[in-house]
């Protein structure tokens, strides 16, 4: 197979990717983002993705897990960039020669029919919403409903750290989390310092959401009394808190446990 080839970075196709690269508004216009690297390529695939384009660097073809996506990706158009041009479009300090041009998928669950969610407020890290999202879909969460002051869930660095975890969730960009928690046919559970009772005398069988505060500042007041059941996580050590990402775990898993 002949590959396309781009030299320029005035090339129309190529300024569009950077656009989408570097921007959420443009990801959010366009519909679109880019999977860096074969491990996400793959995960999209096994989740029933087809790119809409791949995208390599000049030693790309030299690698044989990526030529054994090539090989199954064999219909999709198939474009190489001068190194250059590709080390602008992917953050990895090495590029591993591999980008996917994909749509974002559309969200497919509604609140009133989801049954193990997560409410996230204001979650700005990308590395912390990357980890909440890939810790969701490996406890069989499916949906995450994301506040509009949230981290784009579909740029480059939240996608590494998903680790393939955006792929088999339904992801609801900017909500209104209050009413979503309105709409919530089942239990909606936040972790609070005053809270008496331990998440681990919760009963976290049947419909169930975690509500999730901002990194500093914790869940908003409103989202506070929109939760039917306040719960602490025991810290028997010397510090006061857990971070976002990992409190979710916590919370997801103990879940997993009692479901089990």
């Amino acid at each position: 197979m002949t590959l396309k080839r781009i030299t320029s970075r005035d090339n129309p196709f190529y300024k569009s990717l950077h656009r989408i690269s570097s921007s959420a508004r443009e990801r959010r216009a366009a519909g679109q983002t880019l999977l860096d690297g074969a491990h996400l390529l793959r995960a999209y695939l096994d989740a029933g993705g087809t790119p809409q384009h791949l995208l390599l660097n000049e030693q790309a073809t030299q690698n044989a897990e990526i030529l054994a996506l090539l090989n199954t990706c064999a219909d999709v158009p198939q474009t190489q960039l001068d190194d250059a041009l590709f080390a602008q479009l992917s953050e990895l300090k090495t590029p591993n020669g591999l980008l996917a041009l994909i749509e974002i998928p559309p969200i497919e669950i509604e609140a009133a029919h989801s049954h193990f969610a997560l409410l996230l407020e204001d979650i700005q890290d990308p590395g912390n919403l990357g980890s909440i999202l890939r810790s969701a879909a490996a406890a069989g969460c499916d949906a995450v409903y994301l506040s509009q002051g949230c981290a784009d869930a579909w740029s480059p660095r939240v996608l590494r750290a998903g680790m393939g975890g955006h792929f088999v969730l339904s992801i609801s960009e900017s909500a209104d989390l209050l009413q979503v928690a309105a709409k919530f046919a089942g239990k909606i559970l936040a972790a609070s310092l005053q809270a008496h009772q331990s998440l681990y005398d919760c009963n976290l069988r049947g419909k169930l959401a975690f509500a999730i505060g901002n990194e500093g500042a914790g869940l908003s007041p409103a989202l506070q009394e929109a939760a039917q059941q306040h719960f602490i996580i025991p810290m028997p050590g010397k510090i006061e808190s857990l971070n976002a990402a990992a409190a979710t775990a916590v919370c997801l898993f103990e879940a997993v446990r009692q479901r089990k």
